[in-house]
C-alpha cells in the first residue's frame, strides 16, 4: 500500500470512528420537543417551554410532558415490545380518563385520580390498544374493533405523500403534463372502505398531486385524473390511475391569496384597525392551566390529538342562591364527514373523517394573534406525540377571550304613551374559547362561546381552499348538455365539487346531577270546537319523555316543530317545572346519500341530527374508535341500535351540525367564511331572567380613545 493509499484509509477509518461516536451520543440524548409535526423525522428544533404546568392539577389535565415521557419509556420496556422497541409507532397517547364518579367527587387539593394513560400502538404490523398505569407501571391490554386502524400519524402523512417520486413509472407521467418533480406538492387522501378485498389485507392511502408553480395555491393546479395507491406500511405504490391526461393543468394567475399578492385589488375597501381594549385587564381567569373562570362560569379546558378542544365539567352559578350548578360534564367534536359528491374515479373515496383519520387537533394549526383571536385573547398550548412516542408542543393552539360587538343581553324602552321615562339596555359581552384546524386545504374554526344568560353557543366555521378538480372547460357554454359536472366552474379549467360537511358533537349533559332524561316538546296546530273561539286554530305544546334511544332519534323538520329539551326531573322549580337545557338548532343540513352507500354506512351517525345514548366509557367516537378503512361496524347508528332505556339515566346528546356546499365564484381562491352553529339554553333551568342584575356600561369606566386621523 503506497503512502496515498494509507492515507485515504486511515482518513476514512477516522471518519467512520467519528461517525460512530456521534451515533453512540445521539442515542443517549433526548431528541428536544419539535415545534411542528412536518420535520418529526428529519430536524427536530428546540422550542420554548410550553405554557402547560409541568404535573396535573385536575383529574381531566391531559397528560403533561414527563407523564407522556414516562409512558413512552414504560411502554418501550414492555415485554410485548423491547425486544424491538425501534418497532414501536405510537398512533395515539393521551389520558386515559378516570370514572366520572371519581372526578365529581374529587375537589381542588385533594389528591388526583389514580393517573393512566390510553395509548394505541403498532408494533410489526400488529395494532394493540393498551391502558398504562402511570404510578405502578402496568399495561393492560383492550380489545381492539372488529375493523379498521387507528389514526394515521403525521409520519404516515408526509412519508406517503413523497412516496410516488420513488416510482419512475409517476415521475414519467408527470413530466408528460409539463409539470416538473421540483413543482410537485402531493396531499395524502384517505381512501375510504368500499369492499375491495385489497382494503381488508392493507392499509391504503390515495396520493393525489398539484403544480405549486408561480403561487403557493397549488389547491387550484390539480393534475386532474392522477392517482397513486401508496400502502401506508411500507410506502410501496401499489397502483398508479392516470385518467386525465387531457385536462390542462389550470392557470397559476389570480389564484395567490397572500396579503402581499392580493394588496391593492380591493381598492377603496380597506377598514381602519380595529381592537377591545380592557385597561382594567380580562374578567376571566385560567387557574393551574387550564381551569377557565368567568361571570359564574366555571369549565375545564384542553386540547386533544384526535377532538381538537375538549370542555369539561362546565358550571354556572345560580345567580340567587349561589349555588354551582352542573350543567356540561364533556363536550367536544366527536367526529367530521365530508363526502364529495363526484362518483369518478379520481373522487368517489374522497369521503374525509377528519377526526378519526387525520385527527382534528393534530391538524390545530398555531392561531394568529390580532387575526384568529382579538388583542385581549389568552393563549393555550397542546401537548401531542410523535410517531416515537416523544412529546411535541403545538403552540397557542387554543385561545380564551372576552368578546362584545355591540349585542344586546336585554333591553327595555317604555313608549312615550305611558308617560314613564325608562331606558334600560345591558351590553351581551360572552367568553369564547377557539381552535383553528386547517385539515390540508379546509379550515375549521371551533368556537364554544359561554354567555352570561347560561346559554352555550357552539359554532363552527368554514373556511380556507376548496378542493378542486382540474377541468377541459373554460365556460359554462362548453358544459356537455347530459354530461354532469359534478360542481361549479369557478375559474377557467376550475370546478369547485359539490361537497357536504358534518360535525358530530358529543355532549354528557349533567343538569343539576347526573340522572336526566330527554323530552320532544312537540308543537302542533289544534283546532277550535265551533263557537269556542273567534279563532280557529292555535299551537300546543305536548312533551313526550323517551324511553329508549330510539325513541330520541331526531330528524329535524321544518313543518313538525319540536324543542329538544334535557331535564332533571328530581328538581323541580318553586312553581313546580322541572329544570332543564334546551338544544337550539340552527341551520343544519341533513345527510342524503343512500344508506347503503359505502361511506354513508360509515358515516351513519350523521342519518339524524339529534341521538341520546346512556353514557358509555368506550361510547366516545361517532365513527368509531378505528376509523380509517373501517366498515361501519362500529358507530353511533350501531350502538343506538340496542334500544337501551334512558330515562332518568347518565345520557350522553349527540348533534350534528350539517353544511351543504355548492361551491360558487365567491369562493375562489379561498373561501370567506361560513358559519352556523346550535345552543344549550337554560329551560326553567332558573327561577327568572339570571342577569337581570347585570350592570350597564357607563361612561366613566370606558377608557377614552381618539381617533389617529378624522375619518
Amino acid at each position: 500500500m503506497n503512502f496515498s493509499s494509507l492515507s485515504h484509509f486511515l482518513f476514512f477509518s477516522l471518519c467512520l470512528l467519528l461517525l460512530l461516536l456521534f451515533t453512540l451520543s445521539w442515542l443517549q440524548t433526548p431528541t428536544p420537543l419539535p415545534t411542528s409535526p412536518d420535520h418529526l423525522s428529519t430536524n427536530p428544533k428546540p422550542i420554548r417551554s410550553s405554557n402547560l404546568p409541568s404535573t396535573p392539577s385536575h383529574p381531566l389535565d391531559p397528560l403533561t410532558i414527563p407523564e407522556i415521557t414516562a409512558a413512552r419509556s414504560i411502554l418501550l420496556s414492555h415485554p410485548l415490545f423491547s425486544s424491538s422497541p425501534s418497532h414501536l409507532i405510537f398512533h395515539s397517547l393521551s389520558l386515559d380518563p378516570p370514572d366520572k364518579s371519581s372526578v365529581l367527587s374529587w375537589s381542588s387539593g385533594r389528591p388526583l385520580p389514580r393517573r393512566r394513560a390510553s395509548a394505541v400502538v403498532r408494533f410489526k404490523g400488529e395494532y394493540h390498544s393498551l391502558s398504562i398505569d402511570l404510578s405502578t407501571g402496568t399495561v393492560s391490554s383492550l380489545p381492539n374493533p372488529a375493523s379498521g386502524y387507528p389514526t394515521m400519524t403525521i409520519e404516515d402523512m408526509t412519508a406517503s405523500a413523497s412516496a410516488p417520486l420513488s416510482d419512475p413509472a409517476f415521475n414519467r407521467s408527470v413530466i408528460a403534463r409539463g409539470v416538473r418533480t421540483s413543482d410537485l406538492s402531493c396531499l395524502p387522501v384517505s381512501s375510504g372502505w368500499f369492499g375491495r378485498e385489497i382494503e381488508n389485507r392493507r392499509r391504503l392511502i390515495k396520493v393525489q398531486c398539484y403544480s405549486i408553480e408561480g403561487t403557493a395555491n397549488f389547491y387550484m393546479r390539480p393534475i386532474e385524473g392522477l392517482t397513486v395507491l401508496v400502502d401506508l406500511d411500507t410506502k410501496e405504490v401499489v397502483e398508479i390511475t392516470d385518467n386525465g391526461r387531457d385536462i390542462p393543468i389550470p392557470k397559476s394567475a389570480g389564484t395567490d391569496y397572500r396579503f402581499e399578492a392580493a394588496k391593492g385589488n380591493d381598492k377603496g375597501r380597506l377598514l381602519h384597525p380595529i381592537s377591545i381594549e380592557q385597561p382594567e385587564g380580562p374578567s376571566f381567569q385560567v387557574v393551574d392551566g387550564h381551569r377557565v373562570k368567568w361571570a359564574g362560569w366555571e369549565f375545564h379546558l384542553k386540547a386533544d390529538s384526535r377532538a381538537g378542544l375538549v370542555v369539561s365539567e362546565a358550571t354556572v352559578e345560580d345567580p340567587i342562591t349561589g349555588e354551582r350548578r352542573s350543567v356540561l360534564y364533556e363536550g367536544y367534536a366527536s367526529e367530521l364527514f365530508v363526502p364529495y359528491m363526484d362518483p369518478t374515479d379520481a373522487w368517489y373515496f374522497k369521503t374525509y373523517m377528519d377526526a378519526g383519520e387525520y385527527g382534528f387537533g393534530l391538524q390545530a394549526m398555531p392561531l394568529v394573534p390580532l387575526n384568529d383571536c382579538p388583542r385581549n385573547a389568552y393563549y393555550m398550548d397542546g401537548i401531542f406525540v410523535a410517531a416515537d412516542g416523544r412529546p411535541y408542543v403545538r403552540e397557542n393552539m387554543i385561545c380564551v377571550y372576552e368578546s362584545y360587538a355591540g349585542d344586546i343581553g336585554w333591553r327595555h324602552s317604555e313608549s312615550p304613551i305611558t308617560g314613564m321615562e325608562i331606558r334600560e339596555v345591558r351590553p351581551k359581552v360572552t367568553l369564547v374559547a377557539r381552535m383553528a384546524a386547517s385539515v390540508a386545504n379546509y379550515d375549521y374554526i371551533v368556537d364554544w362561546e359561554f354567555q352570561t344568560d347560561g346559554i352555550i353557543r357552539v359554532k363552527v366555521g368554514l373556511s380556507g381552499i376548496l378542493m378542486v378538480k382540474g377541468s377541459p372547460y373554460t365556460h359554462v357554454k362548453q358544459f356537455p348538455s347530459k354530461q354532469d359536472t359534478y360542481g361549479t366552474l369557478l375559474s377557467e379549467n376550475i370546478i369547485g365539487v359539490i361537497h357536504d360537511h358534518f360535525i358530530t358533537f358529543r355532549l354528557d349533559l349533567d343538569v343539576d346531577g347526573t340522572n336526566n332524561s330527554f323530552v320532544k316538546v312537540e308543537l302542533a296546530r289544534q283546532n277550535t270546537e265551533s263557537g269556542e273561539s273567534p279563532r280557529r286554530s292555535y299551537l300546543k305544546a305536548t312533551r313526550h319523555v323517551a324511553r329508549t334511544e330510539k325513541e330520541a332519534q331526531i330528524k329535524l323538520s321544518l313543518y313538525k316543530p319540536h324543542e329538544f329539551h334535557v331535564i332533571n326531573s328530581e328538581k323541580t322549580t318553586r312553581v313546580g317545572n322541572p329544570v332543564g337545557y334546551k338544544v337550539v338548532p340552527a341551520g343544519t343540513a341533513a345527510a342524503l346519500l343512500d344508506v347503503n352507500d359505502p361511506p354513508q354506512i360509515r358515516g351513519a351517525f350523521t342519518n339524524n341530527q339529534i341521538w341520546v345514548t346512556p353514557r358509555h366509557n368506550n361510547e366516545v367516537w361517532a365513527g368509531g374508535l378505528f376509523v380509517y378503512q373501517n366498515k361501519g361496524e362500529d358507530t353511533l347508528a350501531v350502538w343506538s341500535e340496542r334500544n337501551r332505556p334512558i330515562e332518568n339515566k347518565d345520557i350522553v346528546l349527540w348533534y350534528t351540525l350539517g353544511f351543504h356546499h355548492i361551491p360558487c365564484q365567491e369562493d375562489f381562491p379561498v373561501m370567506p367564511t361560513v358559519s352556523s352553529s346550535f345552543d344549550l339554553k337554560p329551560v326553567n333551568f332558573f327561577e327568572r331572567n339570571p342577569i337581570l342584575n347585570s350592570a350597564p356600561n357607563m361612561e366613566k369606566d370606558l377608557p377614552v380613545c381618539t381617533a389617529a386621523a378624522a375619518a
